[in-house]
């Protein structure tokens, strides 16, 4: 799809949000008189991005495009000692992960952090980690996938918006050469982590439900989601936007994991619920066909609610994966011509 019918930072200048109560009196789903989520300080030219693994490993010479391009957006980058670590799939042990990610939530000079890989490994570490300091010197966390579990615990606890984006391994070698797509996505990372405003259409699908909502926009990959179902890190939905991504699942078990979500009343008080990419599904066994899709799947769990819905949004484990500020008012507007997301 064309490139900028994806991403536009744009300063939205002259456009305003009506009180929550006035979005109310409209109709508007979601709407909230809560305070609003505090945002990390953003970025500018000299501080400091940490680059740690909570989850997989990635080696030193892994991240050197990705450490290349921060660089030249004028950032200073702060490698974190499980770059290069490995514990079978795991950036280190549970405790050498723990310690690098403690480090770099605790240091103050630190603005950002960039894990450098999903996989598998960040729920293992959440409750051995402390997050006051964090809390009185907040930052950007930069990640997706396996990073699900870390926004969902911070949105949870503390309030503190963060980054769902792509992270070191997604870098292209050559930026000048990469397709427009992966620019632009690349891209979007600098253009939130700098402060600018953020808004992405998606083409209309005849399967979207129609509306506008207005709330903090939280989510990410649905098997992390469903993991942490019960635990401290358990996502809260109420009045917000939520997203979801995955990747790699068979049909039935993607069933399964929305089926939980729908038992566990998190879909009930959505604002709106966006459908990211859905990618590289696994064929059904022969002979056991799950004959659903996800269209079918998503709209059988939200029939009952009145909320807007999206499907095949830019975002997941695609080249178009956006990024988007977890934990921050958003409004979502869904209409016939369009999809349109903004912060």
């Amino acid at each position: 799809m064309n490139r900028k019918h994806f991403l536009s930072a744009l300063a939205t200048a002259g456009i305003s949000i009506p009180a929550a109560q006035t979005l109310a009196a409209m109709g508007v789903a979601g709407t909230s008189t809560a305070k609003e989520p505090q945002v990390p300080p953003y970025l500018k030219p000299g501080d400091i991005i940490g680059i740690t693994c909570p989850a997989g490993y990635i080696n030193k010479e892994e991240i050197l495009p990705s450490l290349r391009i921060m660089e030249r957006w004028g950032f200073n980058i702060r490698i974190g000692n499980t770059v290069g670590m490995r514990d079978y799939s795991f950036g280190g042990t549970d405790a050498e992960r723990t310690k690098d990610l403690q480090a770099m939530l605790n240091d103050p000079n630190v603005k950002a952090i960039m894990c450098g890989r999903g996989g598998y490994g960040t729920a293992r570490i959440l409750d051995q980690l402390d997050f006051s300091r964090f809390q009185r010197h907040p930052k950007w966390i930069i990640g997706f996938s396996d990073i699900t579990a870390l926004h969902c615990h911070v949105n949870r606890h503390y309030g503190i918006a963060t980054l769902h984006s792509k992270m070191c391994n997604s870098f292209p070698d050559d930026f000048n050469n990469a397709e427009p797509v992966i620019q632009d996505t690349i891209m979007s990372i600098y253009q939130a982590l700098t402060g600018k405003k953020m808004q992405y259409t998606a083409p209309p699908d005849a399967n979207n439900r129609k509306g506008t909502a207005r709330g903090v926009l939280i989510g990410g990959n649905l098997s992390v989601i469903q993991s942490i179902s019960g635990t401290n890190s358990e996502i809260d939905t109420n009045g917000k936007i939520l997203f979801l991504e995955e990747v790699g699942e068979y049909l039935y078990n993607i069933d399964r994991m929305l089926n939980t979500l729908q038992r566990s009343h998190k879909l009930d008080n959505l604002a709106g619920l966006i459908i990211g990419g859905f990618n590289r599904l696994k064929p059904d066994d022969p002979g056991e066909e799950f004959g659903r899709t996800v269209y079918d799947m998503v709209q059988e769990k939200v029939k009952s609610f009145k909320y807007p819905v999206c499907y095949n949004f830019p975002a997941g484990h695609q080249k178009n994966n956006y990024a988007l500020k977890c934990g921050m008012m958003h409004t979502l507007s869904v209409t016939d011509e369009k999809v349109l997301l903004k912060d």
